[in-house]
């Protein structure tokens, strides 16, 4: 009897097999699609927690490109759009540059000193380390890159929460080719590496953890082994 069990559930897996894929997934496990990256630090969980988040730009950068405005709009809206904070729980860019324009000393706060001012939980703190965007002739073609790191803090303690290990996560992206005016082609790398920094925060599908503009494979060598998150 056994052995007539064992025999009849061997052609019941070839049937399936021959059925097609998405049948097999019922036996195998979840597809491609469904295999989600386990989020480092899952804000998903903490939905109602209120968010600031803060662009620091280096000084060289000047007025080139106002990366502070791009990069802020693009992690609010990833922070609503793929980690379901609320969008009355993420500080307004608006609002962090105006508290900025009325703060002498706003460059010395720390960041969970500005986090309590807006009464946020958290502060997403980024800081820019490189960026370059070349037009590649006048028909409206760019090649850009935009490499920063970034760490979560909690507000109540200053203490980095994310990531656990490295002393600050490192979020490079770029593309060769892109077609747009010069608004498009800096919104096109902000939305890069607000992807490439939220997907953190969540379980994210592995069919979508990774992009185009993802250029984390490429040599570190050149970062520092870490950097200070206070009073920068």
């Amino acid at each position: 009897m056994k052995m007539k069990i064992v025999t009849v559930w061997a052609m019941f897996i070839a049937i399936l097999a021959q059925s097609g894929c998405g049948v097999v997934a019922l036996v195998t496990g979840p597809t491609q699609y469904e295999k989600k990256i386990p989020a480092e630090y899952d804000l998903i969980k903490e939905k109602d927690a209120k968010v600031l988040v803060l662009v620091k730009e280096p000084s060289w950068l000047g007025a080139r490109a106002n990366l502070r405005y791009y990069l802020t709009g693009q992690l609010n809206k990833s922070l609503v759009k793929k980690v379901k904070i609320g969008a009355e729980n993420v500080v307004r860019y608006q609002a962090l540059a105006d508290f900025r324009a009325g703060q002498e000393n706003f460059a010395a706060l720390w960041p969970e000193e500005l986090g309590r001012a807006f009464e946020a939980d958290y502060v997403l703190l980024v800081r820019i380390g490189s960026f370059v965007l070349t037009e590649i002739d006048e028909m409206g073609l760019y090649k850009g890159s935009l490499n920063a790191q970034a760490v979560l803090v909690d507000t109540a303690t200053g203490r980095k929460v994310w990531p656990r290990v490295e002393d600050s996560k490192i979020i490079m992206v770029g593309y060769e080719v892109e077609k747009g005016d010069r608004a498009h082609a800096l919104t096109k790398l902000a939305a890069a590496a607000a992807h490439c920094t939220t997907r953190y925060f969540y379980d994210c599908p592995k069919d979508k953890f990774k992009i185009a503009e993802d250029m984390s494979h490429i040599s570190r060598e050149n970062w520092g082994e870490g950097w200070d998150i206070g009073g920068f």
